[in-house]
């Protein structure tokens, strides 16, 4: 009898609910579907390519979270709580990098800085937050020059010790640091370097690097990155990668200037791209011993340089000319390595050296030098994620084998070369047609006015923000590269991160040869790189990969997502409709303004946009 009575009860509980639950649902229905609007909900214009509405009024917005709400609900979707801020310690934690645990570890030759995921603590179950005098950066190309000191972790005392070559490059000037690239890496200049460089290599100027096939740059330990800033101005992607450091990080430093740059070191493991990736490696003052581990560095060098790539080195350790024997000694060794590994030097000037890899694969087979390393096998190409460091030489048997000399120099690859990578050309173009229609979409949608309580009038849009609005873009699953594609010919002043998935189809070599940025990924773990270092996360499709798999938690995900995002920046995630209501609860944990667009042409697909407020404790 007990249970009958609490059974009626229950049914009667339901009941109510139910009628609750229907009149929202009604009112809800009837506030987006009124006299002042004939579209369905969140409905937009009928078109080939998804386009999104540009007038979004209170009413509606409102209407359009209640229904969301009620249906996330009725979907068994909890509605959590909020996670708290994290305390002051964390307010530049980067995970998996715990130097002081490597050390009592036993760690030393520089594998104290290596990225150990296991013996760090991943999951803070926090908002890392920003620090008390954090501004919100100054817009490019302004940001390139000036930056707020509170923004990153140097203080006064440790940029006035930092040594006079720093002190050339930057000038704290009260709560700002201000980056002077004619007073550069070298006496002469930034400008001067470059120029010298380029008549190194044979050419009239550094202007003609493009045409000599180098459109890529990986700098190591690049100092605060104004040498990539300058090979920015000549339309050269360079990307910075320095270890982890806990104070004035050159990788956070050269971030927070809007430069492209993430944590990596090689000391025992490969750097997360695949072999041939990179038309030039350079390194100024790195502080490198080249001749260490029986070349095994340069050996990780030569695999991710393209052929007829250019290692440049400039380091006073390097001079083989003076009284100290041993700095002889090591250019010797490394000269004598080189020679090993099909690499020839090309020119020597001052404390700068630069060698040329071979074009000619045949080398690697020809050589008759006692200590060689050998070529390895066919499948190590495919192995490129933060695998252990060998002594063979790769990519040799490569499709991807050409010349840097011989490849175009534009972005939008050739139908003989989409082969090489096995993708049909009608799919790559579908998909740059695609994306350039689609960034136009979600730019509009990019303006505080969204989330805005104060009406606009009738039939007024939402004004298209600034074209240099964001600087620092990551898109976390970048297929072919196409989103990075349509900023460019937007002109949009921003550069991108392609980030590839590593439970994905590979396709990072593709978006490599075309110019780009990115690296190889495993979104199980946190990114390598600062907090507060990037403008715009995009995700198409990758939540839905994830969540097909036990090996992630999406809550851990929004989390390291809301760590690398500055304040004030931006999330566009496209995927499934049970996914997306997923994906809005989650943002709204993690404190993230959201709305939920619908594609008129696309019933199964959803587009949710969040702003990360600047949330202080």
């Amino acid at each position: 009898m007990r249970s009958s009575g609490a059974n009626q009860l229950l049914g009667s509980r339901l009941s109510l609910n139910g009628l609750l639950l229907c009149f929202i649902v009604v009112l809800a229905l009837v506030a987006i579907l009124g006299p002042s609007s004939s579209k369905t909900l969140y409905s937009v214009d009928s078109s080939p390519i998804p386009i999104f509405y540009k007038n979004y009024r209170r009413l509606k917005e409102q209407a359009t979270s209640d229904f969301l709400e009620i249906r996330s609900l009725s979907l068994g979707i909890a509605r959590s709580r909020e996670f708290d801020l994290c305390g002051k310690e964390r307010e530049n934690f980067v995970p998996c990098y715990n130097v002081s645990a490597n050390l009592a570890a036993g760690l030393h030759d520089g594998n104290e800085f290596d990225r150990r995921c296991e013996k760090t603590l991943v999951g803070l179950g926090c908002l890392v937050r920003p620090p008390k005098d954090y501004k919100i950066p100054l817009r490019w190309p302004s940001g390139k020059d000036v930056i707020w000191s509170g923004n990153v972790k140097i203080t006064k005392d440790q940029f006035l010790s930092s040594g006079s070559m720093t002190k050339r490059l930057m000038l704290l000037e009260e709560n700002q640091i201000a980056f002077h690239s004619e007073d550069g890496i070298n006496i002469d200049g930034v400008k001067d370097y470059s120029r010298q460089i380029a008549e190194m290599i044979g050419l009239g100027s550094d202007s003609e690097f493009l045409r000599a096939g180098v459109r890529t740059v990986l700098d190591i330990n690049c100092g605060f990155g104004s040498f990539g800033a300058h090979l920015f101005s000549l339309k050269l992607m360079t990307v910075c990668i320095a270890a982890y450091e806990v104070f004035g990080s050159q990788v956070q430093m050269a971030l927070e200037r809007g430069l492209p740059a993430m944590i990596g070191n090689f000391f025992s493991r490969q750097l997360p791209y695949p072999s041939l990736s990179y038309d030039m490696v350079h390194c100024a003052q790195c502080d490198i011993n080249w001749d260490a581990k029986d070349g095994t560095f340069l050996i990780e060098v030569d695999r991710v340089l393209k052929p007829g790539g250019y290692f440049v080195l400039t380091s006073p350790t390097s001079k083989p000319l003076g009284t100290n024997a041993k700095k002889k000694t090591m250019f010797a060794s490394i000269e004598e390595f080189t020679q090993k590994i099909c690499w020839s030097l090309l020119a020597q000037q001052d404390e700068t050296f630069i060698w040329q890899k071979t074009s000619h694969s045949h080398c690697y087979t020809t050589r008759n030098l006692d200590g060689a390393p050998a070529i390895c096998k066919e499948d190590y190409d495919d192995q490129s994620y933060y695998q252990p460091i060998r002594t063979c030489i790769s990519g040799t048997t490569s499709k991807r084998w050409v010349s840097v000399q011989n490849r175009s120099t534009g972005s939008q690859l050739s139908s003989k070369q989409l082969e090489v990578h096995g993708v049909h050309p009608e799919d790559f173009y579908e998909d740059s047609q695609f994306w350039a229609s689609a960034l136009t979409n979600y730019w509009s949608l990019l303006t505080p006015l969204i989330f805005s309580d104060h009406p606009k009038r009738p039939g007024d849009e939402d004004p298209l923000p600034p074209f240099n609005m964001i600087r620092n873009v990551m898109d976390m699953n970048a297929h072919y590269g196409g989103f990075n594609a349509a900023f460019m010919e937007t002109r949009k002043s921003a550069w991108v991160m392609n980030v590839m998935p590593v439970s994905t189809t590979n396709t990072l070599p593709l978006i490599l040869d075309r110019g780009f940025a990115g690296a190889l990924h495993d979104w199980c773990e946190p990114f390598p790189t600062y907090p507060r270092t990037y403008d715009m996360l995009h995700a198409n499709g990758l939540l839905s990969h994830l969540l097909s798999s036990d090996r992630c938690d999406a809550t851990d995900l929004f989390l390291e997502m809301d760590r690398i995002l500055r304040p004030e920046g931006w999330v566009v995630i496209c995927d499934k409709v049970h996914v997306i209501e997923k994906a809005r609860v989650l943002a709204t944990q993690v404190r993230w303004e959201a709305r939920v667009i619908e594609l008129q042409n696309d019933n199964d697909q959803r587009l949710l946009v969040c702003q990360k407020p600047f949330l202080k404790k």
